[in-house]
Formats: structure tokens, sequence, C-alpha cells
């Protein structure tokens, strides 16, 4: 009898997909997939190594392993991904685990088993970057961009569609690179036009990752004529100080990134826009940092995450002048998450009193979990509904907002 096997996957979804795929494959082979380690003879670890606390995760996960191999309560620990990638001595170090194993190819035509609930996926279009962030060791793990074949990526979206989930997420490092490795010209708008007319039967269709640099107006047009197409708009911009930009190797400057800004408010109404910046970049001063707070203060970001400025070795930043102190980079992040606390507040507090659709997700403590439009899962906020009567897991449902959180809304069905 072949041995069960856990998976457990660290890091972003690109990295879920690529577990997904793994999981199909040896499913395909008759190995049972289960979702409690403690029953698996075999666990897989699919690590990130992005930047230094996801690191300290993976590596945390392993050691736990590895203590339930000495207690023989497991036969064999293999690991792969973005750490056994980028760290080529890991064997020696880790000598209890059986194998390590790098990154997987991008175009997985193996059959998925999903590991996300049944009513919404991801699609990961591309791998790997076309930028050269000065921070980023991305290109270094995952390689110059590689871009699906369309036709591969059709025939995803027709089984999707078959299944008639009511979300698809399309993924990748940066969506917008995609097509690029062929014609060195964004192809994602007419992707995306073939996806919706090969997709009648899936609820919304989100996009994440958009580099700002190209997003144009017949992608921004796309957008807000589509119904199916959520008015979601994942932005990062890192930061908004031109010398900051500069060094980060971030091709637009802070006067295009505002103009940008306005141009998605006045194309898309109604958007809501994320983005995400790193705070205690290498010599950013306390100046420049003020600006970037001010900057926060000004746009109301309808979404924001921040990350504290992680020196990953074998990117140019490594060795850049000017490296602050982890204090200081900690009390920089506070400041501006502080600040957009205040914010998400503001944002909420529009919602009050008004109806949305909401894709109702599960049941806790006595009421219902759901995301709007503008929350992308695992990221973002949610929306609790509270009825006596029961709801379809995995269906669209309108809610009127009857009160509102820091982060997230509390309403009622609209039956």
């Amino acid at each position: 009898m072949k041995e069960k096997i856990g998976i457990i996957t660290l890091g972003c979804p690109r990295n879920l997909v690529d577990a997904e795929a793994l999981a199909g494959r040896l499913n395909f082979k008759d190995y049972s997939i289960v979702d409690d380690i403690t029953q698996a003879g075999v666990v897989l670890v699919n690590t990130c190594a992005f930047i230094q606390e996801a690191k300290r995760e993976s590596i945390d996960v392993i050691l736990d392993l590895i203590q339930l191999k000495k207690q023989g309560k497991l036969k064999k620990i293999i690991v792969y991904g973005c750490l056994a990638q980028r760290y080529k001595n890991l064997a020696k170090d880790l000598p209890e685990v059986d194998a390590f194993v790098g990154t997987l190819g991008l175009n997985h035509e193996s059959k998925r088993f999903a590991l996300t609930p049944k009513y919404y996926a991801y699609l990961k279009i591309c791998e790997g970057c076309v930028n050269q962030c000065s921070y980023c060791v991305i290109p270094k793990i995952k390689g110059s961009l590689e871009s699906l074949p369309e036709a591969a990526i059709i025939r995803k979206v027709k089984r999707f569609n078959r299944q008639k989930i009511s979300e698809l997420n399309i993924i990748g490092q940066d969506i917008t690179g995609f097509g690029m490795d062929a014609t060195g010209k964004s192809r994602l708008t007419g992707l995306l036009q073939k996806i919706i007319s090969n997709a009648p039967d899936i609820g919304w269709i989100r996009l994440l990752y958009l580099n700002p640099e190209r997003i144009t107006s017949r992608l921004l047009k796309l957008i807000a004529s589509s119904a199916r197409i959520c008015k979601y708009i994942d932005l990062p911009i890192q930061h908004i100080n031109n010398r900051i930009l500069k060094a980060m190797n971030r091709t637009m400057a802070k006067e295009e990134i505002i103009a940008l800004i306005k141009k998605i408010r006045k194309t898309i109404p109604g958007v809501y826009l994320r983005t995400s910046l790193i705070v205690g970049f290498p010599s950013e001063t306390e100046k420049e940092f003020s600006e970037l707070l001010e900057f926060v203060k000004e746009a109301k970001f309808d979404r924001l995450g921040a990350f504290i400025y992680s020196r990953e070795e074998g990117t140019p930043a490594y060795n850049f002048k000017g490296q602050i102190s982890p204090q200081l980079k900690q009390e920089r992040f506070d400041k501006i998450m502080s600040a957009q606390r205040g914010i998400a507040v503001g944002v909420n507090a529009k919602f009050l009193g008004k109806n949305i659709t909401v894709l109702v997700e599960e049941k806790q403590d006595g009421a219902y979990i759901g995301r709007s439009q503008g929350d992308a899962p695992e990221v973002d906020g949610v929306v609790y509904i509270h009825t006596t009567q029961p709801l379809k897991i995995g269906k669209f449902i309108q809610v009127k907002i009857t009160d509102t959180l820091e982060y997230d809304l509390v309403g009622e069905p609209k039956l």
C-alpha cells in the first residue's frame, strides 16, 4: 500500500498553485493526499524564501517535522520550492531531510488537486519576473520571466468554467509582464478578453499583482467595462520618494504614480485600490519616510500592506550603504500601519447602509463569513453576515451593511 502524503504550503498563492500541481501528480499515481499531517507517512514542505521572516517560518516547520520523524511519527520529509532552490547546502545542514527539490516548472498540465475551497481557484499565468528591483531575490530564485502558453491557460480556464467556480484569481509575480518574454510587450489585456469569453460560468475574475508601469488605458477600460472582472487593482508601488524609487530600480517616478492613481479612479468608479510598500530601505532618511507617510494619508488606499525591508544576499541592495536598524524599521512600519488603520475606518464607513455582493465562504461562531469584490482571499478583510437562515457556501448573495469595523464589514442578507 502506498504511503499517505501530507503537503504543507508556505508563502504566497503562487506556491499554492505549485502544490496543487504536485498533489495532482501524486494523486494520479494513486497516492492518498491527507489534510492532517499526523496521518501521513511522508510530508512534502513547499517552502518560501522571499524575505527573512519567510525563511525562518520555512526552517521552523522543517525542524518541527524532523522532531516528528525522530519520534517515529513520520517516515520521510521532502523539502521543495524556493528555499531549496535558493540554498543548495541545506542537505548538509539538515541531514534528517530525505530530499531537497527546487522549484517546479510552470506548465503544470497534470490534473489539479484542489487545496483551496472548491468554489475558488488560482491560475498562475507566468513565472519569474521581467523587473530587476534592487531589493528582490525572486529573479535569483525563479529566473527570468516565463509566460504560460495561451492555449494551456485557456484549457485550464475551460476546466474551471465546467466546475462553475465562483472566483478565479489570476496570479504571477507580475501578471502585466505576461507575453513580454515572447514579444517584448504585455499581452495581458488580450489574454483577459479570451479568458472572459471562455468562462461564462465563472463569477468573479480577480487580477493580482499589476506592475504600475504596464497598466495601460486599454487594460483599465476592460476592467471598467467587464462585469466579470473585480473592480480591484493590486498596485505595488513600494515607495513614493524619487531617490528611493530610483535606488530600488523602480521605473516610475512619484509624479507618474500619482497620475496613474488618479487615472485608475477616474476610469473605474468605485475601484478598490490596494498597494504594498517597503519601509526602512537602505539610506531612507526621516524626511523621505515622512514623504511616504504623508502620501499614504493623502492617497487613502482602500487596502495597504507594508513590508519591513529585508536585506537579502544576492540582491544589489544587500551591499547598499546606510542599512537601517531593525528598531527604526519597526517604528516606521508601525507609523505606516497606524495611519492606514485610520484610513481603513473611513473607507469602510462609506459602506454603512449600502447593499453589496458578497461571496459566502464559511460559517463560524453562529455567523457566516464572506468576502466582497474588494477583498482578495487571505490578505484583505471579510464581511460578517448575521442571519438565522441557512446560506450556501461558495454562493453570491446581497448583503446590507449594518456596521463597520476597522478592516471588516458587518451585515445581513438582503433576501
